[in-house]
Formats: structure tokens, C-alpha cells, sequence
């Protein structure tokens, strides 16, 4: 509840902001005189209805989301050595954390790699692809089971699907007010939507789209730092950057699907403006940062 507190007091306080700058810059006055100022409180309501729903209807359906996609075996009576540790290690580490035991899957995927999901931090998923069981050393395996584990015990899924809400809300509230201003002001239209409000508020969705993205991504690269030092916490610094180093050496490609990839250990990697659009650091700074931190 303290985190939805503070991220809606964030929101209320960017509409604080963006109505200052619109006042001081006379776009308010001029959007009064045109009769858009009395739409714009409906406006901002339907766009964080919007914007919001749409994040936690995602977040709702994650786990089983995610079991589909991936075609996810959850372990509920685990069979074989390998199956069991894991269960035990996701057990242990979730007891320490003081969590709700998470559902524990194995996925068939080659690439190493593993991620956590849920909308609630103690009924969550942890799932572990069979390339990491196969190509991973215990204390490795085990390291990341532990950032997993953190990302769930940090809600980290819960603030993901909150920002995206808010940068949701003012994608379409900004896109919208754009569209309009352009109808009134520049093609005079003062009946309705005509084809300037309709193309200027696409192309405005797509420009702030790619924006909010890149905020989105941002916090995501953050979380990463903060789970790995989770990880380290629960598992060991050594296990933890020696997991890090292993992912490194991995020649094969994260083929987890988009909508996943921001909840895996590892993500597609990137240079220049593309690194704006990453949702894991590279695991150069991963490492050095846990290095520097012990």
C-alpha cells in the first residue's frame, strides 16, 4: 500500500508540474478560451483508468501468462534429485525473505536463464529454464534462484506494472490533449474530432510511447542492481558474481518472448540508443557493481 501511495502522489504531483508549465507558458488560458480546460479533469481520469487497467489486468494474468508462454512445468510434487533442490532452495531462500512460498517451474529452453512473476510478493512464480539446471554449477544455479527469489521479495513486479501506469496515463492524456489543440487551434474544428485531433494524437501515442518505454526500461535496469544484491545477500557475493560471469560466457541467444524478457536474469544486450530500450544492465556493470559492494 506504500508503494501505490507514493507512486499515485507522484502522479498527482506531475499533473502539479505539467499544469504550472501549461499555466506559465499561457497554453492553459489559451485551452480556456477554446473550451478544452473544462474536459481535461475527465480527460485525465479516463486516461489513468485506461493506463492503469491495463498494467494490472497484465499483472493479474502473469503467472498463468507466463506458464503458457513459456510452456512451464510447475513442480508441484517434484520428482528426481535436481527437481527437489530446486523446490528446497526456492523454499529456503523465500523463509529467509519472510514470503510466501512461490509456485517453482522448469521450462525447456537452452538458453540459461530463469524469472519471477505475480501480482502478489507471497503467491508468485519462480521458474528455471533447463539450459541453467544443465550448464550452471550449484552454488550458480543457486545465485540465481536467490535474484529471482529477491525480485519477489522486493515486489519488483508490482512497481514495474506501476510505472507503467503512470507513464500509460500521461501517454494518452498528453497524446490527446496534443490531438486536440492541433483540431481547435490550427484546423479550427469546434464540433468533434476531425482527421487533425485523430493524426496528431497517433503520431503523438507513438513519439511518447518510445519515451515512456525508455522510463519504463530505465527502472527496470534499476531493479536488476537491487536484486542482485538481494542475491548476494541470500546466496553469497562470489555465487552471485560468478553466475553473472557464467552468463557472460553463454554463446546462446535469450529467445524468451518480449513480454517476458524484462523478468528473466538476463536480457537481449545493446549499445548506444539501444541501451535506452534494455531492460537488464550489461552484465559488466552487474558484476561490478557487486564487486564494489563487497
Amino acid at each position: 500500500m506504500t508503494r501505490i501511495a507514493l507512486l499515485l502522489a507522484t502522479n498527482i504531483a506531475v499533473v502539479l508540474v505539467l499544469s504550472i508549465i501549461l499555466n506559465l507558458l499561457g497554453v492553459e488560458q489559451y485551452l480556456q478560451q477554446q473550451g478544452i480546460n473544462a474536459e481535461i479533469v475527465h480527460l485525465l481520469i479516463m486516461a489513468a483508468g485506461i493506463g492503469f487497467a491495463g498494467s494490472f489486468i497484465s499483472l493479474a494474468m502473469s503467472k498463468s501468462m507466463a506458464i503458457r508462454m513459456m510452456g512451464a512445468q510447475v513442480l508441484e510434487n517434484p520428482r528426481g534429485e535436481t527437481e527437489r533442490w530446486v523446490v528446497e532452495t526456492v523454499r529456503r531462500f523465500a523463509q529467509r525473505e519472510g514470503i510466501g512460498m512461490p509456485d517453482v517451474a522448469i521450462y525447456n529452453a537452452p538458453e540459461i536463464n530463469a524469472f519471477a512473476t505475480g501480482a502478489r510478493r507471497n503467491s508468485a512464480l519462480v521458474a528455471v529454464s533447463t539450459g541453467l539446471l544443465q550448464n550452471m554449477s550449484k552454488d550458480e544455479a543457486e545465485a540465481v534462484i536467490a535474484h529471482e527469489v529477491s525480485h519477489v521479495a522486493n515486489g519488483d513486479m508490482v512497481t514495474l506494472t506501476l510505472i507503467q501506469g503512470v507513464v500509460n496515463t500521461f501517454v494518452i492524456f498528453l497524446s490527446h490533449i496534443a490531438g486536440r489543440f492541433v483540431d481547435r487551434v490550427v484546423f479550427k474544428n469546434q464540433s468533434g474530432h476531425g482527421p487533425g485531433f485523430w493524426i496528431t494524437m497517433i503520431f503523438a501515442q507513438m513519439v511518447l510511447g518510445i519515451l515512456a518505454s525508455m522510463i519504463t526500461m530505465y527502472f527496470s535496469r534499476k531493479r536488476e542492481f537491487r536484486a542482485d544484491a538481494g542475491a548476494a545477500k541470500l546466496a553469497g557475493s562470489d555465487k552471485m558474481v560468478a553466475a553473472l560471469e557464467r552468463l557472460k560466457q553463454s554463446v546462446k541467444p535469450q529467445n524468451m518472448p518480449d513480454e517476458m524478457e524484462a523478468f528473466g536474469i538476463n536480457g537481449k544486450m545493446g549499445s548506444g540508443i539501444k541501451r535506452l530500450m534494455m531492460s537488464h544492465p550489461p552484465l559488466e556493470e552487474r558484476i561490478a557493481a557487486l564487486k564494489g559492494s563487497s
